[in-house]
């Protein structure tokens, strides 16, 4: 080790000497080399790497035996090894002849020639070498290899020295950021002093634009900002400020901390949301305005005055103070996570109806038999019309989910020339009921029972809070709203306007007409109308009885013997065959009944059918 360090204090010692050109060398090599030389008058001196690379350091010459009767041979030999590039390594090789022959003969002019060239062919290499050793220590080592090689055959020749402050200033640089990716390692990124930083910033000094440290300056940058990020994580926004402050000052004109100040503001945002809905969530548990006023405090400390989802929560308490936080009829909707907005969505409230049709109603099948009781102890909310196609947009855009329709390239629709449901290709989930381009207002078609249940699903996750489809005894309660007559409207034809429904004096495009209709009814549609076209009922719903028929959560059963006593959705595990309720824009008038009820297989598509979505309270 003490060969070693000798070696070195001669390498850095020369490379004190001239620069390239033979003048001044720059300010970088001079400080280096007054330090090199300080070193060396106390004796002691830094190693960089370790015993591993000692052979890199130091250069033996190898002792080339010479023939006097052969030297031409010896000649053509150096030659050859120099062509090849085959310079030091060993008695054959190009430096080792040369130098055995000039011992020979001083004036040998072949052999000084040789010497020359091979004194470039090797600097020529180190600089090869050197041009990739700032990430790579193998080369680095070779740059070493080299000068040893050129300080023990040329040390007093100007481009060796100046090579020689090259590679000690390689050495300089290999070092330094070494000990700066160790602080990194450690999170030590000296955004005080110190750390990462204060030896990357060297590096720079000695060589700038040097891609290493580049590199390990924005992996610097890139530590603060991830700090930021997880302060804000933690709703810490004033921690994160100071972190990305510190960011700041690491590359000034990088454009990665104003991209992680708009990141960390939509975290802000996304936090403000969620606090908000946690406060919403709170005013539903035991001691839940309490709660909820405690999450406003912690809201409020990261929003900005004026902040709408702080004004919400504040006005949600103050009527949870007096109301509860829901009341019969208000409509709502929630946040997603996405910014968006949900369904809007009507309060249903809490009673109690007899579920079914009675015996002698017209128009009823035994699917709808026998009667039953449900008594609902809380209200839920339920969509306040169908789901549109701008709605269920965002669920493909933010998912790329694949409905039926489009998996499979076709759907059916409503043919004018014939009169009747077609297969069409190309119809999906974005088509009206003839298979055009649907209006983003328009109720979504051609969505299977699957598709239906992702949406809810999604919708779920987005907003925290359970939905799902309704159940059979849901959506009927709703499109009875506290009625138990035979049509949601009492007894006879629809009166104006009520609804979507077939109508006498409907006309399609063609000109054609129901043969089984309200008559005298006509509503104005001929295929589905865009949702809330008619008034809802009294309880703040559209459409349940018409514009289109609607998915709900439950199979199919033939009847309602052993349904279950509540309202939650009669399910089996693996069933193929789904309810659907209500009536549609093509319905026959029975179907319009609040107890009218079908079977549809779940992959079931078409231009009838739709769906809403009920969300629990």
């Amino acid at each position: 080790m003490r060969a070693l360090i000798s070696v070195v204090v001669l390498l850095l010692t020369l490379s004190s000497g001239c620069s390239r050109d033979g003048g001044d060398a720059g300010d970088a090599d001079a400080q280096a080399a007054e330090q090199a030389a300080e070193r060396e008058r106390r004796g002691s001196v830094t190693v960089s790497g370790d015993d591993r690379i000692a052979d890199s350091l130091t250069w033996r010459r190898p002792q080339a035996e010479l023939d006097p009767e052969a030297l031409d041979e010896t000649r053509e030999q150096a030659g050859s090894a120099l062509e090849e590039g085959h310079l030091y390594e060993d008695a054959e090789a190009a430096i080792p002849l040369y130098l055995a022959l000039l011992e020979q003969d001083p004036k040998d002019k072949a052999a000084v020639q040789g010497l020359q060239r091979s004194r470039q062919r090797l600097l020529d290499e180190g600089e090869r070498a050197l041009a990739d050793s700032g990430d790579d220590f193998v080369a680095l080592r070779e740059a070493r290899r080299v000068a040893a090689v050129a300080r023990t055959v040329w040390p007093e020749d100007a481009p060796v020295r100046a090579y020689l402050q090259r590679v000690d200033r390689a050495d300089r640089l290999w070092e330094l950021n070494r000990e700066a990716e160790a602080e990194l390692a450690e999170g030590r990124y000296g955004e005080s002093g110190g750390g990462a930083l204060a030896r990357l910033r060297e590096a720079l000094e000695l060589q700038p634009e040097q891609p290493r440290a580049l590199q390990n300056l924005a992996a610097v940058e890139s530590g603060l900002i991830r700090r930021a990020e997880e302060a804000a994580g933690r709703g810490d926004f004033d921690t994160a400020g100071q972190w990305l402050g510190h960011a700041t000052l690491v590359r000034p004109e990088s454009a990665t901390v104003p991209d992680a100040r708009e990141r960390i503001e939509r975290l802000r945002t996304a936090r403000i949301a969620s606090l908000r809905d946690q406060g919403l969530a709170a005013l539903r548990g035991f001691d839940g305005i309490a709660k909820a006023r405690e999450i406003l405090a912690e809201l409020l400390l990261i929003a900005e005055p004026g902040d709408p989802a702080a004004s919400d929560l504040r006005e949600r308490i103050s009527l949870a103070v007096h109301y509860g936080l829901f009341r019969p009829g208000q409509g709502f909707t929630d946040a997603l996570q996405s910014g968006a907005r949900g369904p809007r969505m009507v309060v249903v409230p809490h009673g109690a109806f007899t579920m079914g049709a009675p015996e002698g109603e017209g128009g009823a099948s035994d699917s709808e038999r026998p009667q039953r009781n449900i008594r609902f102890d809380r209200g839920f909310a339920l969509s306040a019309h169908e789901v549109t196609v701008g709605e269920f947009r965002r669920f493909v855009n933010a998912t790329g989910y694949r409905t039926r329709a489009v998996r499979r390239g076709f759907s059916m629709v409503y043919d004018e020339r014939s009169g009747n449901f077609v297969r069409r290709s190309g119809a999906d989930w974005q088509s009206d009921y003839v298979g055009a381009t649907a209006s983003d207002d328009m109720p979504v078609l051609h969505v299977s029972a699957q598709d239906v249940e992702a949406y809810a699903e999604w919708l779920a996750e987005e907003s925290g809070e359970r939905y799902r489809l309704p159940s059979e005894a849901e959506f009927e309660y709703a499109l009875r709203a506290g009625s138990g007559d035979a049509f949601p409207w009492g007894e006879g034809a629809p009166p104006e306007s009520a609804g979507n429904f077939t109508g006498g004096l409907d006309r399609s495009p063609g000109g054609r007409s129901w043969s089984n209709a309200f008559a005298g009814y006509d509503d104005g549609h001929w295929g589905p109308a865009a949702v809330g076209s008619f008034a809802p009922n009294r309880w703040g719903l559209h459409d349940l009885a018409g514009n289109v028929s609607e998915w709900v959560a439950d199979c199919w059963h033939a009847s309602y013997r052993r349904a279950p006593r509540d309202a939650a959705p009669w399910i089996n595990p693996g069933c193929r065959t789904y309810v659907i309720r209500g009536g549609s824009w093509a319905s026959a008038p029975e179907q319009t009944r609040p107890a009218w009820r079908a079977p549809a297989a779940r992959d079931t598509t078409n231009a009838r059918i739709g769906f809403r979505v009920m969300r629990e309270l």
